[in-house]
């Protein structure tokens, strides 16, 4: 079946079989010289000297159309504007390659990003509203300062990483744990048009594959890999994000930990990172700092749009900036702290607090005060 295959065609059956992991992949793309159509045309006495391969999988790889339709994958990659890039294409991430176990292969929609060195910025899904701007102003400034920001496209910091690098035209790469063709979670549709207009979403996974609790570390690993180093910014103890953190650390990467209230579980687990040596992250001028020491990874700034240089949005009315002014600097207030700061009743605040959160200027906060969401 695989003697009429292409180079790329194999790449994209091997990526897919199952019950095959990277490690044996590379190991037996290695053995036959980095040809993907011998080792599915190899028998499986030959298959079966490579480390890691057993009669099971040298089956699989035999009869791999029992287990992937190429056609239907092939089909798909057109109709939704994908590429697939093997670990032989220049477009393939330069980092990716130096970890132990990079995938021979990844699904890309959208743009990619060149050359320029990225920095991924992980944390959890229940995030505060400190957390979440922290995020926002640590990859708006990094991307910037001229970095690429790589994270998860998860809900919470992840989605506020790709959402400050975006606030100002930076670059932004999203790795998935599931095929490209599942919008994961659902809610953030309009981010991943986003990622793919502006910067670039990518996964290991074939079409079809949906996350679970194997694909998740996967796609850490990816994540981590992409990128000269990681920004934990809030994570509790037994976070995933923990487990990109461990990877970073095991491929060489710099662990950056941002740090919390030490009465907040979702700090816990940053503090644990700096507890072990992680690099504290107060602003993106220790990352700029430590990268100092590297020669050759810190890349020039991009050019300040100063139209851009505000992360609230334009569309507020003169009434609504007034009171946003308010909030700078991360000022939490009360309602009645804004009657003696502005001298207009709270009938009249309450409707233009409405509108400040619905355009999410501003969040309400557990205690009835309120705390913008941006810059």
């Amino acid at each position: 079946m695989a003697r009429n295959l292409i180079p790329r065609q194999a790449f994209l059956i091997l990526n897919a079989l199952p019950h095959i992991g990277p490690i044996t992949l590379n190991r037996l793309l290695e053995h036959f010289n980095n040809d993907p159509v011998a080792v599915l045309n190899a028998p499986p006495k030959e298959l079966c000297q490579v480390d890691g391969v057993g009669p099971t999988i040298a089956q699989t790889l035999r009869k791999w159309n029992k287990h992937f339709d190429l056609d239907r994958e092939e089909k798909l990659l057109a109709k939704r504007d994908v590429v697939f890039v093997t670990s032989q294409d220049p477009e393939y991430p330069a980092v990716l390659k130096e970890i132990y176990d990079p995938p021979i292969g990844l699904y890309r929609k959208g743009n990619p990003v060149e050359t320029t060195p990225s920095i991924a910025i992980v944390g959890s899904r229940r995030t505060t509203l400190y957390g979440q701007s922290v995020a926002k102003k640590l990859a708006a400034e990094l991307c910037r300062s001229g970095f690429c920001v790589v994270s998860g496209m998860a809900r919470g910091i992840d989605t506020m990483a790709h959402e400050g690098a975006l606030s100002v035209d930076g670059k932004t790469v999203a790795v998935l744990g599931c095929g490209l063709d599942i919008i994961y979670p659902p809610e953030n549709l309009d981010l991943y048009r986003k990622l793919t207009e502006k910067g670039a979403i990518y996964s290991e996974f074939p079409f079809g594959r949906r996350a679970d609790r194997q694909t998740f570390p996967m796609r850490n690993r990816i994540v981590a890999g992409m990128s000269e180093g990681i920004i934990v910014v809030e994570s509790d103890a037994k976070g995933g994000s923990m487990i990109t953190a461990r990877f970073a650390g095991e491929q060489g990467r710099l662990v950056f930990a941002v740090p919390g209230r030490i009465d907040q579980s979702s700090s816990a687990g940053c503090h644990q990172l700096i507890r072990d040596g992680a690099i504290l992250c107060r602003s993106v001028e220790d990352v700029l700092e430590e990268l100092n020491y590297l020669q050759g990874m810190r890349p020039m700034p991009m050019p300040i749009d100063p139209g851009k240089e505000r992360l609230a949005p334009a569309n507020l009315s003169e009434e609504e900036n007034i009171i946003l002014s308010h909030f700078a600097n991360g000022e939490i207030l009360t309602i009645d702290r804004l009657t003696e700061l502005t001298s207009r009743p709270a009938h009249e605040l309450s409707p233009l607090l409405m509108m400040l959160e619905l355009k999410r200027t501003i969040a309400k906060r557990a205690d009835g005060s309120f705390e913008a969401t941006f810059g």
